[in-house]
């Protein structure tokens, strides 16, 4: 081994290092800033190394895609709205898969033409290409329902596990002869194609209320994707790269699965089953409240409760929640934040969203600590949130969300919910707790009304 090859695999280990210490960083959200820019630093220095290794660019260029990428990412991070932030997510996604498809795309010719290349190199590099596929379009697909280009609920037609049995047989043929006659490009391209096509019609089926989990498993993708690339081009550092990201999305998909008490499997085949429309309704009387008669109670309040969810995000209202929570704190009042898992569109959502208000961690509480703690808030205050708060997941057998674990803020003394109408949330359902005795509904943008009880409280 030459002097250079022990220097690049010793900067390769170094990188592997600084990926692990930075994934141990993210675990924690005062230490996520931190552990993401390490991440970023070990990937600009893995990418650089590599190119100037395999002598497959200048650093002309290598310096001309710094300049772009940082360009792109800065961008993002300034321009791109937190409502938006699952969507940029999707993209991200897929263009991880889209770096794997087309690293192999490119190589697989000299995959091809290396006498040394053995049926396991050929299976690996037509794995990468499969995942790379399927998590391109797949991401792009789920970009689509939540950006609302295309509905959210899941798009079904007649025959769709048929076709999906014979795609599935068509990849697998498709991959046989690729192996088999891996001389014939044809079949190279069929097999990206079909790939494409799979990735579409697994994410179609699946409803925007099980984004969260989709947005993770396709995330966990890219990873297996990086890793199978790995495996394929020999390069050890993007096969520990790809299986730490794999992993971590997997783990993630499964505490996901795990907060709406649901397999995995049953959240991927949700649009093959039979689909129950919801014809439970609930009656009951709505009582709404003027943002003034809830200064009253919140002025009076020792204990406060904040859930959010979505509806936050779109109004853009942490901002004036943090001033408000300023206020009642001053007032001699405890604020709380209740986070479900899958709050948002996205993992971890309203944790970021918060995050960017400078609401402290510590005030920041899972749904597990903070449901045996609900009965003592004077006030839950639910800011655009709906299935994650819906009674109906304990209390209606039959419900569609029957069983999955919810935020119990119906137990709370008081519960005012922000909302501008009536309607369900992403799963479809009606939620009791806006007919509860001790709810009251305040109509009307959310930061709007947080605005008027911070005016409030100023005077």
């Amino acid at each position: 081994m030459s002097d250079f090859s022990i220097l690049i695999n010793t900067v390769y280990v170094l990188c592997a290092l600084l990926f692990i210490f930075g994934l141990k960083l993210l675990s924690h959200p005062s230490t996520a800033r931190k552990g993401n820019l390490l991440s970023g630093l070990a990937m600009l220095i893995a990418v650089v190394v590599t190119l100037l290794d395999r002598q497959i660019i200048s650093y002309e260029f290598i310096l001309g895609a710094i300049v772009l990428g940082s360009a792109v990412g800065v961008f993002a991070a300034k321009k791109v709205e937190m409502t938006s932030m699952p969507e940029l997510v999707s993209l991200f996604n897929g263009v991880g898969g889209l770096a794997s498809l087309a690293s192999l795309a490119v190589a697989y010719a000299a995959i091809v033409n290396d006498a040394s290349a053995g049926v396991f190199v050929l299976i690996v590099s037509f794995i990468a290409l499969l995942i790379g596929a399927v998590t391109f379009s797949g991401s792009i697909v789920a970009w689509a329902k939540l950006s609302e280009r295309i509905v959210g609920r899941p798009i079904v037609f007649k025959g769709q596990a048929i076709a999906n049995v014979v795609l599935i047989l068509a990849i697998a043929a498709s991959g046989y002869l690729l192996v088999t006659q891996p001389a014939m490009a044809t079949w190279h391209y069929v097999a990206i194609g079909l790939a494409l096509l799979m990735g579409v019609m697994l994410v179609l089926p699946i409803g925007g209320a099980d984004m969260p989990v989709v947005i993770s498993l396709l995330n966990s993708y890219s990873g297996l994707a990086a890793c199978a690339a790995g495996f394929a081009l020999e390069n050890n550092l993007l096969i520990v790269a790809g299986a730490l990201v794999g992993a971590s999305g997997i783990i993630l998909t499964n505490i996901m699965c795990k907060a709406m008490n649901r397999s995995l499997v049953n959240v991927l085949t949700s649009g093959f089953q039979k689909v129950h429309t919801n014809e439970m309704k609930i009656e009951g009387e709505i009582k709404p409240l003027s943002p003034d008669d809830a200064f009253y109670v919140l002025e009076a309040a020792q204990s406060v409760l904040v859930i959010p969810g979505y509806g936050m995000a779109v109004a853009q209202a942490q901002h004036t929640m943090k001033e408000l929570q300023a206020l009642l704190e001053n007032n001699g009042a405890e604020v709380a934040y209740a986070i479900h898992p899958v709050a948002g569109r996205m993992p971890g959502h309203m944790n970021v969203l918060l995050a960017e208000a400078d609401v402290s961690y510590e005030q920041l509480f899972e749904m597990d600590e903070i449901n045996p703690r609900i009965e003592g808030f004077d006030v839950a205050i639910v800011i655009g949130a709906n299935d994650v708060v819906n009674p109906a997941a304990r209390e209606m057998v039959g419900s569609p969300i029957y069983g999955m674990p919810v935020i119990n803020a119906d137990l709370a003394k008081n519960v005012f919910v922000l909302k501008r109408g009536m309607a369900t949330g992403f799963a479809g359902v009606d939620n009791p707790l806006f007919f509860k005795p001790n709810c009251r509904m305040i109509f009307g943008d959310a930061k709007e009304t947080l605005n008027s009880l911070v005016r409030q409280f100023a005077d």
